[in-house]
């Protein structure tokens, strides 16, 4: 797999956070309204148990891999076509919560939490010895007894779903991939509002992201801010208060210097549909282009949205599940066996 690149704290911020937490039902407010939570305690923390106690709901399951304890949902008919979807790095499974919720009545929805994310455990240095990414998908989907998915991936999720169909090309019949990068991420070109840097620099200062971290970094890679909610924004804040993994991003699929990617990517020989927030400031239509390229022999779709930012499955759950039913049902609907 790609080797693990080395980032600063607003750079894993930046190129690794991007990625949505949960889809916004009703319309929010931006975060130029919302007020920064200013806490006596300085940093409040919360470690895995508690944000289970907080977050574990009636669909909540937990699947061990090696000695770690991942977060999953799996919802929808057993008989149903399966969605396999997969958030990007700094996120969790709800960024697919509004869109399980529409296509779940004729789709199997499984999404899991990646390893140190969400509800999941962070991996230990044995872990980080033992495993690599794409075996937490391959041993979800084998304790569930499924053998074909459509893999749905948003950011670095889209990365993981590219590894996994060219690591095992049997379990994937096709790819949906959402703003996700196929070269090293390039933080340089952005151009931010003083509001979020000095938002960063706070976090610099600090060693702690808080509310109006969180609500400039959403406004900010949304093509409409006011598509995010307060209660996403709320939610965001208290998942990554978590407490700091000594491993972070051990076990998260990363495009890394580009070489090793490039070879993944080329060996995908599937049906794949690019689903683009094309006002992405940190990966516009160009890197629409670049991942085509890549892609050099899978059978290439593609929708751009002009008015959506990084976030599409955050930003416009309902469109975006129009989309991957539109893809699967209509697009690809028999495909070789």
């Amino acid at each position: 797999m790609p080797s693990l690149r080395s980032f600063s704290p607003t750079a894993l911020a930046i190129a690794l956070s991007l990625c949505a937490i949960q889809p916004a039902a009703a319309q929010g407010t931006p975060a130029s309204t919302i007020a920064p939570t200013v806490s006596a305690q300085p940093h409040p923390w919360l470690t895995v148990a508690e944000l289970r106690k907080l977050y574990k709901d009636k669909q909540s399951r937990f699947l061990s891999v090696g000695d770690l304890t991942i977060h999953y949902k799996d919802e929808g008919p057993r008989d149903a076509p399966v969605l396999l979807m997969v958030h990007g790095s700094e996120s969790s499974l709800r960024t697919w919560d509004r869109i399980t919720q529409v296509l779940k009545s004729r789709y199997r929805v499984i999404r899991f939490d990646l390893p140190s994310y969400g509800l999941s455990d962070g991996p230990t240095d044995k872990a980080v010895k033992a495993l690599q990414p794409t075996d937490v998908p391959i041993a979800l989907l084998d304790k569930l007894g499924v053998k074909k998915v459509t893999f749905v991936g948003v950011s670095s999720g889209g990365t993981m779903g590219m590894y996994l169909t060219a690591r095992r090309p049997d379990m994937v019949e096709r790819l949906i991939l959402s703003n996700t990068p196929s070269d090293p991420v390039d933080t340089s070109h952005l151009v931010m509002p003083k509001a979020f840097l000095d938002a960063q620099a706070r976090a610099k200062e600090t060693g702690f992201r808080d509310q109006d971290f969180w609500n400039q970094f959403l406004s900010y890679f949304a093509g409409d801010a006011s598509r995010i909610s307060a209660q996403t924004r709320k939610e965001y804040y208290d998942f990554y208060r978590r407490v700091p993994e000594k491993n972070l991003i051990a076990l998260i699929a990363r495009i890394g210097d580009g070489k090793q990617a490039s070879v993944e990517m080329a060996k995908i020989d599937k049906p794949a549909f690019l689903i683009w927030g094309g006002a992405d400031p940190l990966l516009p239509e160009s890197a629409v282009t670049a991942i085509t390229r890549y892609l050099s022999h899978a059978q290439i779709s593609k929708v751009v949205m002009p008015d959506v930012g990084h976030y599409p499955p955050l930003e416009v759950p309902d469109r975006f599940a129009q989309l991957i039913a539109a893809y699967v049902e209509a697009g690809t609907p028999k495909l070789p066996q």
